[in-house]
């Protein structure tokens, strides 16, 4: 009768009772542990989902200011040349003409 409870392996060998309630508590220990793990890691990757969106989000909005800043200054510089050259017309095409002329030389070359 004693020998009912006991469970054989494969090769014929016994296992005792003891050691197989054992195994199945270390087994299903093993489980919840990893359920466990897989839990954290879930709430981990949410977290740093968030942080990561909350970074896009600011940079996205430090860079729109940038570029607003950046055409602000395109648009003051054009203007600005604009009110020179028609305050100065001959000073624009002749300075025109240098520059046209010194680059013509380097690119000659």
């Amino acid at each position: 009768m004693a020998e009912e409870n006991k469970t054989t392996t494969e090769s014929g060998g016994v296992i005792p009772p003891d050691a197989q309630r054992k195994f199945e508590s270390s087994k299903t220990h093993a489980r919840k542990a990893a359920e466990d793990l897989k839990s954290a890691a879930g709430v981990m990757a949410d977290d740093l989902k968030s942080a990561a969106g909350a970074m896009a989000e600011e940079y996205r909005g430090k860079a729109e200011q940038v570029w607003g800043d950046a055409r602000d200054r395109a648009r003051t510089l054009q203007e600005d040349s604009e009110q020179y050259v028609r305050e100065n017309p001959t000073k624009a095409v002749f300075t025109a003409l240098g520059i046209g002329f010194v680059l013509g030389l380097i690119f000659r070359r």
